[in-house]
C-alpha cells in the first residue's frame, strides 16, 4: 500500500497578489477602502445597467461640473485673497509609460508565442485549449454585456482571494480531487482522439 499524497503546501495569498496595497484591498485589510470601491462599482452598475444612463453622458457632465467647481473656486479664491484649489500636477512620468509598456510587449510577445506553437509546432493540447478558452469567453460574453462583466469581475477580485486565504485547506483538497479526474478525462481524450490524428512533420512539408 503506496504512502498517502502530502496535502499541498499553503500559499501566501498576500504574496501571490503582489503584497502591495492592492493585495491588503482585495483580502479585506483595507476594508474601509475595499467598502467604499465595491459600493461604488455596485453604484455605477445600477446606474449605467438598470437605469439606463449613458456612460458617454455621464463622463461629459462629471467632467463639466469638475471644471465648473475648480473654475469658480479659482475664481473665488482671487476675489476673495483665498488659495487656490489644491491641484496635483497632471502628467504621466517616463517611468509609468515605461512599465505599463515592458507589460503590454511581454503579453504581445506571450499571445506569439502560444500563435506559433500552434501553427508551426502544431501543438494539439495547446490548439484545444486555447479554443475551448475562446468558446467559453465567447459564450460568457453572449450572457453579458461588458458592463456587467466588468462588474462580475470586480464582485469576484474581492470575493474570491479573500475566501481561498480563508479556506484554503480545504479548497485545495477539492482543487486536488478535481484535478485528478480531469487528468484522467484528459488522457482518455488523448489517447482515443489526439494522438489517432495524424500531424506531418516539418521535414515531411519541407520535402513536399
Amino acid at each position: 500500500m503506496g504512502a498517502p499524497t502530502p496535502p499541498p503546501h499553503r500559499v501566501d495569498v498576500h504574496r501571490a497578489l503582489g503584497g502591495g496595497s492592492v493585495a491588503d484591498l482585495l483580502l479585506w485589510r483595507r476594508w474601509v477602502a475595499g467598502v467604499a470601491l465595491l459600493l461604488s462599482s455596485t453604484a455605477m452598475w445600477v446606474l449605467f445597467e438598470r437605469a439606463g444612463y449613458n456612460l458617454l453622458s455621464f463622463a461629459a457632465n462629471t467632467m463639466f461640473l469638475l471644471v465648473l467647481i475648480l473654475f469658480l473656486w479659482a475664481k473665488s479664491a482671487a476675489l476673495l485673497n483665498r488659495p487656490l484649489p489644491p491641484l496635483p500636477d497632471l502628467e504621466v512620468s517616463e517611468n509609468s509609460v515605461a512599465k505599463a509598456a515592458d507589460v503590454m510587449v511581454d503579453w504581445i510577445n506571450r499571445g506569439l508565442s502560444i500563435g506559433r506553437e500552434i501553427t508551426v509546432n502544431r501543438n494539439l493540447k495547446l490548439f484545444f485549449q486555447v479554443a475551448f478558452g475562446l468558446w467559453a469567453i465567447s459564450y460568457i460574453g453572449g450572457l453579458f454585456n461588458f458592463l456587467t462583466l466588468v462588474y462580475i469581475g470586480i464582485v469576484l477580485a474581492f470575493s474570491v482571494p479573500f475566501v481561498y486565504d480563508k479556506y484554503q485547506d480545504h479548497i485545495n483538497d477539492k482543487l486536488c480531487v478535481t484535478h485528478s479526474v480531469l487528468q484522467k478525462q484528459y488522457k482518455r481524450f488523448d489517447e482515443h482522439i489526439l494522438k489517432k490524428i495524424p500531424v506531418p512533420s516539418n521535414k515531411e512539408k519541407k520535402i513536399e
